[in-house]
This record gives structure tokens, sequence and C-alpha cells, in this order.
């Protein structure tokens, strides 16, 4: 459990000694550009991740008002290779809201977003909150979530491609949330051996063609699936919040994030789990 003391118990140093909160204004401004999806400017200064946590609530009082209650929680930067692509070496957690959350097969437009991509992620559907929020292994943790089930997450990274996108900037947009399709539950017993077949599992990004386009395996989000929930519970202890049954915990990316193109018709395959894989589809016009 290193792993879990590193990213939350240890403190988050600021990343420069000039970092600042960025002004109202500034906030309001990246807020705007999410809602008219069109690519936003940044926030003008460079901040700590605790300023962009504050960020992050004022983000969302602008651009969650017509979303729907929050419905659970998503973690970004579970998956080393996103890590080096942000630059931030330590998960960070954003808020799922209930209008973001799409049925598998939903067809979506390609230009979802002001800056749209795609990824393969997983969701837990957390089951008895009480429990796992005093989970301390994988095993605890499956035997406190109600089901998995497969998930693409249809992130947003907002900014115009001229501005850095890093750890603080992406906390500040919480953490990039703007969609997701979710899939059916995966019959998975809460045993070693699930937790084992989760770290294992093979993940693939397929085309309509079958062409795959990438993927990757279990136990690239913080050497399990079940770690990211582990996680996920341990950074709400650490500000006195708690989980609720029922909420949706999205527990990183298996694949490279990808742009998403009109016509193609994308499928998450999740090889290793059950008989056959468990799979998850959007459609993009």
């Amino acid at each position: 459990m290193r792993w879990l003391w590193m990213c939350v118990v240890m403190p988050l140093a600021p990343l420069l000694a000039q970092a600042e909160m960025p002004p109202d204004a500034s906030i309001k401004a990246v807020a705007d550009a999410w809602l008219m999806k069109k690519p936003a400017p940044g926030f003008g200064v460079t901040m700590t991740m605790a300023q962009a946590a504050t960020v992050q609530e004022r983000y969302n009082a602008l651009t969650a008002k017509e979303l729907g209650n929050a419905v659970g929680y998503k973690a970004g930067l579970t998956n080393p290779a996103v890590q080096r692509r942000f630059g931030y070496d330590r998960p960070i957690r954003g808020t799922l809201y209930e209008k973001m959350i799409l049925p598998s097969g939903a067809r979506v437009p390609a230009a979802f977003g002001a800056r749209p991509v795609f990824e393969a992620d997983m969701v837990a559907v957390v089951g008895d909150a009480a429990k796992l929020m005093a989970a301390r292994s994988p095993l605890e943790a499956l035997q406190a979530v109600k089901e998995i089930r497969p998930f693409i997450e249809l992130p947003d990274l907002v900014f115009d491609p001229q501005v850095k996108l890093d750890g603080p900037h992406l906390l500040g947009i919480n953490v990039g949330a703007r969609l997701g399709v979710l899939g059916d539950p995966i019959p998975l017993p809460a045993t070693a051996q699930s937790v084992a077949k989760l770290a294992d599992m093979q993940v693939e990004v397929v085309d309509q063609t079958g062409a795959v386009l990438g993927g990757g395996k279990g136990s690239d989000i913080l050497d399990n699936p079940l770690n990211t929930v582990l996680w996920i519970a341990e950074s709400l202890r650490a500000e006195d919040k708690a989980l609720k049954n029922g909420e949706l915990l999205s527990l990183g990316s298996f694949s490279a994030l990808l742009p998403p193109k009109p016509g193609t018709t994308i499928t998450v395959r999740y090889i290793g789990l059950i008989p056959g894989p468990a799979e998850v589809r959007v459609a993009f016009e």
C-alpha cells in the first residue's frame, strides 16, 4: 500500500514558489468556454494542487448547473503513461454528474466538447459505502463494490492546444469530465481470483472495421483497478468526506487518449474477466 501513502498522505508541494490562485474572471472564462464547447484560455497563473482543487469547486459550480446531481467520482492520472503526458505523477479526482452518463450504444457528436477525446475506462459501483471507506486491500474493496461495469470515458481537455495542460490545470477543469458511456455489469464474484483477473485482464479499443486502436491491461492503473477504488476512498477520507451507496467510480485510462472521428463506432473489450469479452460501445456522428 506504499503507493496509496505516497498518493494521499504526503503533502502536495507547490510547483513553483510563485504559485497563486487565478482570478474569478479567469475561472469563469474557462467555464464559459466549456459550456460553449470552444477552446479555453489558460487560467493565467501557476497553481498548487490545493489551489487547483479550489478552482475545481468554483469551475464545477459554473459548469454543472444543468448536469443534474453528482453521481460519483472520476480518478485521473492513474496510468503512468497518462501521468507522463501531463507531467504529474499522482492521481487526481473529479466529480461525475447525472447527465454525463450515457448507455452503451449511445450516438454522440464527434465534436462533443472543445477538445474531445475518448479512452478505455472502467467503473466500480459502490455497494457498501461504509465498508468501502474502511477497506485496506483490493479484495476488501471488491467486497464493498456492488458491480464492475465497462466504461468509455469521453473527456474534454477544454483548453486551446497552446496552453500547457499540466496536473493543476487538469484538476481545475474537473479532470476533464464531460461524458461517459456505461456498459452492463460484468458478473464478477468478490474473490481473490477476481482481484487477480482484474489486474491480468486485457483491454482492447477497436473500431467498426475491427482495427485495434489501442488498449492495455488491468495492471496499467495503479497495478490493479481496485487500487483506484481504494485511492478514491482514501482521498475523500483525507478531506473528511465519504462515499455513498450507488455512486459511480471511474477508475482511469487503460488506453491513450484518442480523438473521435465522425462515422466511427468504438468498442472497448475487457478480455479475461468472463468467458468471452465484456464490451461497451459508442458511435460518433
